[in-house]
């Protein structure tokens, strides 16, 4: 029983820690679905994180800090889209440089305004996403196997975790059964087909890092006042960059994208699990190799079970319209 419990609660942490990965990943998912590469993903969550927190303080409302970290990640999504649609610059450049703007720029703002060390104040009360007890969970728990995970695993999150989960199939059906969908993703395929009947590709670009820019402000949202109760300094962790990871894994469709966050959720869990545990025979093992888990795990799944990962034939490329 005791080794159930165990495997409880490594699930439970999967949930909560693959949450972050999931929006940034579906994030990734439009952009990338409609040939806008987004290395600034993490830039974005880090950004956003920061912004939620500090409303978060201010105002004293989760809400009204999920709403400062979707503006704040929309902006940079902006940035973004004017650099590498507008202008036609390189994509990989500008999403690195937002990533170092974001990190810079929170430490900076961070040590200006609350003078911590680029760290916000704490928040508590209205200003956290609190956990939602489901109905029936304090009345399932003694039963076995199923009590504890309906009572530790599903329930017991909080709001933006279920939110999160619901946006996978809401982003399937937006990306493979509406107009919008299909005509994004023939933006990241053909652009010139897409022009060629009178849509505007820049136009469609830029909506696609729009609704990248909203994700990614949940995950910082998610990051600063959910998982955590403040701003700390690159929070984000690299988390960004794993995203991308599993948005690769899954060949850049939704339902894949979850169960590969989900994967990368359960790495991490481990990980924090076997801190300071020893593996018998083999004695204590360093959680970096934990760690590094979710980015071998991709190479060697891409190079050998799954087949290639084709990204959409026109990512990365700026559009150019004929005369």
């Amino acid at each position: 029983m005791e080794n159930f419990d165990i495997l409880v609660s490594i699930l439970g942490s999967t949930v909560r820690l693959s949450i972050p990965l999931l929006f940034t990943a579906l994030a990734g998912l439009f952009s990338e679905r409609a040939g806008i590469f987004d290395i600034g993903l993490e830039g974005k969550m880090l950004a956003a994180a920061f912004a939620s927190a500090v409303a978060a303080y201010a105002t004293g409302s989760a809400w009204l800090g999920l709403l400062a970290g979707i503006a704040v990640s929309i902006l940079f999504s902006l940035v973004h889209g004017f650099a590498s649609i507008t202008n036609r610059g390189n994509q990989i450049v500008s999403g690195v440089a937002l990533n170092f703007v974001a990190i810079g720029l929170t430490v900076v703002l961070g040590q200006a305004w609350f003078g911590q060390g680029g760290r916000t104040p704490q928040v508590s009360g209205e200003g956290r996403f609190s956990p939602i007890i489901l109905p029936g969970a304090d009345a399932m728990r003694d039963v076995p196997i199923i009590g504890p995970l309906y009572a530790n695993v599903i329930s017991g999150n909080n709001i933006l975790t279920y939110m999160a989960f619901m946006a996978v199939p809401l982003a399937w059906w937006v990306l493979f059964r509406t107009r919008f969908g299909l005509r994004l993703r023939a933006v990241g395929e053909n652009p010139g087909a897409v022009d060629t009947a009178g849509i505007s590709v820049a136009w469609m670009r830029y909506r696609a890092v729009i609704v990248a820019g909203f994700l990614c402000g949940f995950s910082g949202t998610y990051l600063a006042i959910a998982q955590s109760a403040a701003f700390i300094n690159n929070m984000s962790a690299g988390k960004g960059y794993i995203a991308l990871a599993a948005l690769i894994f899954a060949k850049w469709r939704p339902v894949p994208v979850m169960f590969a966050c989900l994967l990368f959720g359960f790495l991490d869990a481990v990980a924090n699990f076997m801190q300071g545990k020893s593996v018998p025979l083999i004695g204590e093992v360093p959680v970096q190799i934990f760690q590094a888990l979710p980015y071998i795990l991709t190479c060697v799944l891409l190079a050998g079970f799954i087949g290639v990962a084709r990204a959409p034939k026109a990512g990365g490329v700026p559009y150019v319209k004929e005369r």
